[in-house]
């Protein structure tokens, strides 16, 4: 392992400011430029495997293969600029699509393999897609069926491919041979979008460039010393920034291998990717490594090949820790922190650093980046070890939201900085501390979830006048999401399992309400705003939740 060194500076001692420096320059590469670089270094290592197929790629045959695609894309007529969708679990192909993209200058609009018919006409129109790769079908959904239904309302989409299916096998033939079309990229052209849940009721497409997103992979691996010879094995999706990010470009821009232990999170099949492909480093957010840890055939699997990872998504306990040091191996696991509208990490734990700050804070800022802890009434930084909202500013701030120029306003200042809207701390030697959050998302299982949006389909049910939606406590995911609901007179009672079976097929599984409480007032403000303060204390009580 390479030994690395990153340093934090603090601009005025007191100040809650933090700048992170490197001797490493940033890449000034496109995402295609960078993995030819990788591909002429390590030709012969070995760059993608697939567990469930046994498919397996040197960086060579993946280089050749993402071609087919990019050249089979093209004679369809995706063009720079364009928008490619993609809707599968976590399948080699996903893969091939994110480079072949890169290559064309075509954008990837990443779609939750977890989203209904509601979601995915929305992603659909909003931007614009002109070319949607998915796969026919996942656990219970059907995705072909999904697409279908919502195709007519959605004029800009010209092709469907379903993999395995004669679009996909098409598109490979028609892309065996030729050259790839000449393209003048920059490493500043949009090249990503990716939908985080909104406060305004929709989903917003964060719009990422070839440099906010390689350059965050890169850093990352940097931070967790991978050449080479490491092995990455990623259960966590590739749809959000963890995998197609974190893991995906972190390995690339390493000459790493990525390793897919399975189309969706199984942990057992997780731990016998680790086990067989001897995989050097672990992703997951912490009910993972719960689930992993538990599993009955924990022992029987030879983990010894584990040396880091990346721990993400919500606050780790410090026995979970302490297990996937000692009995996991991972002496040298971080702990990562950002969100997808900055690429997405913004600080991270070194591997160094003690299981006191692991567990206890989310680290220190990343390198070339800029991180500062702000009053939220007025802008200014706060003393360390004040709480306030914790911004961030650099390469990794998003370009903006999709065609919401208004949006990006709110959440970019005219300084670029992203307003997280997370409650945060930093203390004397610039570890952060993440707090709470100033706005009322949710996050189940890792899962970020605007309470706005599952109200706004909420108010799509014929017995419900008005909803307003929280998160209450829960030991397995952390937070649960609760809906108080007003019925309109005369309406049949609603239970958790008749409002269960309207939002099935409608909604994504996670933003489905696990608890339903009937009001007949919602408590108020003097000035008549919700009280979901006071919601969430009387919502522990009325659940008998500790």
């Amino acid at each position: 392992m390479k030994a690395l060194s990153y340093a934090s500076h603090a601009s005025g001692a007191s100040l809650s400011y933090a700048s992170g420096t490197s001797a490493l320059p940033l890449l000034g590469d496109t995402i295609g430029a960078n993995l030819g670089r990788t591909v002429a270094s390590f030709p012969d290592r070995e760059a993608l495997v697939e567990c469930e197929t046994g498919r397996r790629w040197t960086y060579a045959q993946l280089n050749d293969d993402v071609d087919v695609v990019a050249r089979g894309l093209a004679a369809l007529g995706v063009r720079t600029g364009d928008r490619v969708g993609i809707w599968a679990p976590n399948v080699a192909e996903w893969v091939l699509v994110q480079y072949a993209t890169a290559k064309l200058g075509a954008i990837l609009v990443n779609i939750n393999p977890a989203y209904r018919t509601h979601e995915l006409e929305f992603v659909l129109k909003q931007a614009g897609i002109r070319t949607l790769v998915a796969a026919p079908s996942f656990k219970t959904s059907d995705y072909a069926a999904m697409i279908e239904h919502a195709r007519p309302n959605c004029p800009d989409l010209q092709d469907v491919l379903l993999l395995g299916h004669d679009s996909w096998t098409a598109l490979l033939e028609s892309g065996q041979d030729g050259e790839l079309p000449e393209v003048a990229l920059s490493a500043d052209d949009p090249i990503n979008i990716q939908y985080t849940s909104g406060t305004t009721g929709f989903p917003k497409g964060a719009t990422l460039s070839h440099h906010n997103i390689l350059n965050n992979g890169f850093f990352v691996g940097e931070i967790c010393g991978y050449d080479e010879e490491d092995r990455i094995c990623v259960p966590v999706p590739f749809y959000h920034c963890f995998g197609m990010v974190m893991c995906n470009l972190a390995a690339t821009s390493h000459g790493a291998c990525i390793v897919i232990p399975a189309p969706g999170f199984d942990p057992a099949k997780t731990l016998t990717a680790v086990s067989a492909e001897r995989c050097t480093s672990l992703y997951g957010v912490p009910t993972m490594f719960i689930a992993e840890l538990n599993d009955p055939s924990f022992a029987s699997h030879d983990l010894s090949s584990l040396r880091t990872g990346i721990m993400a998504g919500s606050p780790c306990p410090v026995e979970v820790m302490k297990q996937v040091i000692e009995r996991m191996g991972m002496a040298e696991v971080t702990i990562c922190y950002g969100m997808t509208e900055t690429s997405p990490v913004s600080t991270q734990t070194r591997v160094s650093d003690s299981l006191e700050r692991r567990v206890g804070t989310v680290g220190t800022v990343h390198p070339h980046l800029e991180v500062k802890v702000v009053d939220p009434e007025t802008g200014a930084p706060v003393p360390r070890g004040v709480h306030g909202e914790l911004c961030t500013r650099g390469y990794s701030v998003m370009l903006g939201y999709w065609d919401q120029p208004d949006q990006t306003a709110q959440a970019i200042d005219a300084a670029r900085w992203m307003h997280t809207g997370d409650l945060a701390a930093m203390d004397d030697d610039g570890y952060v501390t993440i707090t709470g959050r100033i706005k009322d998302m949710v996050i189940r299982g890792g899962e970020n979830i605007y309470p706005r949006e599952v109200e706004e389909f909420l108010f799509t049910h014929p017995d419900i006048v008005e909803a307003q939606v929280i998160g209450v406590p829960d030991e397995k995911y952390g937070e649960e999401l609760m809906a108080w609901v007003r019925l309109r007179p005369g309406a049949p009672a609603l239970t958790p399992e008749t409002l269960r079976a309207y939002c099935t097929g409608r909604l994504a599984h996670y933003k489905i309400p696990r608890y339903v409480h009937v009001v007949d007032d919602f408590p108020m403000t003097v000035t008549g705003k919700v009280r979901k303060v006071q919601m969430r204390a009387e919502a522990v009580d009325i659940l008998g939740l500790p």
